[in-house]
């Protein structure tokens, strides 16, 4: 879901066939690179930095996960793993605030949220949540 959130380009949509994310702006014609956001333009770099910094952490956490589970002693919890999906969810409260802050009020007109920005809420939730997990997670 991460990667569809950053990828796609739906995080703002109208109720027409026009769509932008943080990478570009589409029409039923193609998609075309974002308009020149003049003072946002650091905050939508900090917003891709971020949900890309999220994918990162978010992959080698399944990694250390799977190494610490051939690794572990019987009885012993997945500190490393639980954190470092913990530094994901940080990622992802970061860029999609900055994003909620910054952004909905460039777009006029009738523009809503999109799949993607609703998205990235949801893995921002389930990230804290399998941070916490993985916390609390013994090895049987």
């Amino acid at each position: 879901m991460l990667f569809v959130a950053t990828i796609a380009n739906v995080w703002m949509r109208t109720s027409g066939s026009l769509s932008a994310g943080i990478w570009k702006t589409c029409d039923a014609a193609g998609c075309t690179l974002l308009p020149d956001l003049g003072d946002n333009e650091s905050a939508m770099k900090a917003v891709r930095a971020f949900m890309i910094l999220a994918i990162i952490f978010g992959c080698i956490a399944l990694m250390v996960f799977i190494a610490q589970l051939f690794t572990l002693d019987k009885g012993c919890r997945f500190y490393i793993t639980g954190s470092i999906m913990l530094f994901c969810w940080l990622c992802i409260l970061i860029a999609v605030s900055i994003y909620t802050a910054r952004f909905p009020s460039t777009f006029p007109g009738d523009w809503f949220h999109g799949y993607c920005f609703i998205l990235a809420w949801i893995c921002f939730c389930l990230s804290f949540l399998a941070g916490l997990f993985y916390l609390v997670l013994r090895k049987k």
